[in-house]
């Protein structure tokens, strides 16, 4: 008998404040235009905080230093065609310059800035339920320093 192995998708997300809003990016879905922070999957070789400030710049066309851990978070989505468990690291940090001329990751419509308020509001429009979870945590002050995770050199060799 041949066993299945699960593998959780890690995924890694930015949330980047300034002003009491956050940015967000909207994008195009198969449930259409959804919102999230910045986040993706982790690429392999990369350690979170690379793959965080790698999602940011694709997504945002802004650089991205993350500064600290705001919490690791699981979610599960189900259908009749796919079960997928997310463990998204989630990362807030300080915003950088733009790239100019820089194209936006496929998919992604454009960045917009949201208020805490407009953020719950549009729950219905959340690509991942980490989304809400994820600012409110920032929110809360909740915040880790990154030697948390510890990255062997052997993921770079």
């Amino acid at each position: 008998m041949t066993r299945h192995r699960w593998k959780p998708n890690v995924t890694v997300a930015a949330v980047i404040e300034e002003d009491g809003r956050f940015m967000l990016v909207e994008e195009e879905t198969s449930a259409g235009l959804m919102l999230n922070t910045p986040a993706g999957h982790l690429d392999p070789g990369e350690s979170p905080l690379e793959g965080c400030a790698r999602e940011a710049l694709e997504e945002t066309a802004h650089r991205f230093s993350p500064t600290a851990l705001l919490g690791i978070y699981m979610a599960r989505t189900r259908s009749a065609s796919q079960d997928v468990t997310y463990m998204r690291f989630a990362f807030c940090g300080e915003l950088g310059e733009r790239e100019p001329g820089r194209a936006l990751d496929h998919g992604i419509v454009r960045t917009l800035w949201m208020t805490p308020e407009e953020i719950r509001a549009s729950a219905a429009r959340h690509r991942s339920p980490l989304l809400l979870r994820c600012v409110e945590d920032y929110l809360a002050g909740k915040r880790f320093p990154l030697d948390l995770i510890h990255v062997d050199p052997s993921l770079h060799d």
